[in-house]
């Protein structure tokens, strides 16, 4: 956790800055590939999959250690940059794999869904990141690094590193780069690979090298006549991230239970991506996108009002969730789940505004009673006071407001027209 946090330390400002070039370049060009309740809704899905990665909500079947001890061929003593370089080169090969199993399999699909969520292709889409995956899969695909006997000290050092690398290439301001194309994932590969065109579905599964995809059979080179189309087949519609990691999940569940047969009920798990029971698209029909090229992209009224509420919305999450991370060796493992927890119920609060929903003032009402009590029971928010004197007094401001916020915004603002 300490080696994640430090690395992500300094992955975020470089994010940050690579974000306002992107969106600087996007309004100056008139491009509109970048927008604000979009954007936020992808900021807010990677950090509750930073809080999730914090409080560890995962089961690890096999580990890596365990199968390094039972099936490595030799024992590297020392490390130097080759073991580095094949070291990352097996966690590419792995993570080629593992994505690629997301995008086969009916349940493990739900995991990676998010990502591809969005209906803009930025690089704020790129933190789109799952909350919903609950077993570690990414270990059985390191057996070929297991065998070359890659210490497990190597793996965790590369691994952020490899994450981190994903994200540059989440943009359509990026050409084709030539001889690149044949060695890296680069943005037009990457355009692919989040396109729902019939011919670009399902390929470009790399994650840093090219060479899977066309040793594998999943390479799709962007075609000039076939401009990528963003999104899922199956819309979100929704800006609530938390929404959107277990849609696909409840639609699973939704059709165990309605089918009749024993084996139906387990295949809808582990069957292919979009496997339903037969008759069940008539008989339970789900919105889908028939013909890619029309259909209406999911918006909300983007008043001004509402995007600058919902930028400090985010905002004092992110502050929250900062607060959290820097504290977390300070706070009690009580303490921490409940933090956790909060932030998970701030982020869906306000996407739920952000959506228009209906039901937004009893979330957003829930949230701040909960956070009050939280408030009167700490007396300073597990120590914020300390950092920053006057904290609690403002956070108690915060949390009445957002129950104000949502009756505002679903009841009462009297609709602009767009504006982002």
């Amino acid at each position: 956790m300490d080696y994640y946090a430090k690395t992500l330390a300094i992955a975020i400002p470089i994010f940050v800055i690579l974000m306002a070039i992107e969106a600087i370049y996007d309004w100056k060009k008139d491009k509109k590939t970048v927008k604000a309740l979009d954007t936020i809704s992808s900021l807010s899905s990677g950090m509750t999959n930073v809080i999730k990665d914090s409080l560890n909500i995962v089961v690890i079947i096999v580990s890596y250690p365990f199968i390094l001890k039972y099936l490595a061929l030799t024992e590297i003593q020392e490390t130097n940059w080759l073991v580095f370089l094949l070291g990352f080169i097996a966690l590419d090969f792995a993570g080629y794999w593992n994505h690629r199993l997301s995008h086969s399999i009916n349940y493990f699909w739900n995991r990676h869904r998010v990502h591809h969520s969005s209906e803009e292709f930025n690089l704020p889409c790129a933190l789109r990141q799952t909350i919903s995956s609950f077993f570690g899969t990414t270990v059985f695909f390191l057996i070929p690094a297991a065998i070359m006997g890659i210490p497990h000290e190597v793996i965790i050092m590369i691994a952020p590193i490899h994450l981190y690398l994903q994200f540059w290439y989440h943009t359509r301001h990026i050409g084709k780069l030539g001889w690149l194309e044949y060695i890296i994932i680069t943005p037009s590969q990457h355009r692919v690979h989040h396109a729902i065109n019939p011919e670009y579905i399902d390929k470009n599964l790399g994650q840093v090298f090219s060479i899977w995809d066309r040793l594998f059979g999943t390479y799709q080179e962007e075609l000039d006549e076939v401009p990528p189309v963003y999104g899922v087949t199956m819309p979100a519609r929704t800006w609530n991230p938390i929404k959107i990691n277990f849609q696909h999940l409840f639609l699973l569940f939704q059709d165990a239970w309605h089918a009749e047969s024993w084996g139906d009920k387990l295949r809808v798990f582990y069957r292919e991506t979009g496997w339903r029971p037969d008759g069940f698209n008539e008989k339970y029909p789900v919105e889908s996108i028939k013909d890619v090229y029309h259909f209406d992209k999911y918006q909300t009224p983007a008043t001004k009002a509402i995007i600058a509420w919902s930028w400090f919305q985010y905002a004092m999450m992110f502050v929250l969730t900062l607060f959290f991370l820097i504290n977390f060796k300070n706070i009690s493992s009580t303490g921490v789940l409940i933090n956790g927890i909060f932030i998970f119920v701030i982020v869906y609060g306000y996407s739920s505004v952000m959506d228009r929903d209906k039901n937004a003032i009893w979330i957003e009402s829930f949230r701040a009673t909960v956070g009050i009590i939280l408030l009167l029971q700490t007396g300073d928010w597990f120590g914020l006071e300390n950092l920053l004197p006057g904290a609690s007094i403002f956070l108690f401001i915060y949390f009445i407001s957002a129950p104000l916020g949502a009756w505002y915004f679903t009841k009462k603002e009297i609709l602009q027209p767009q504006v982002g």
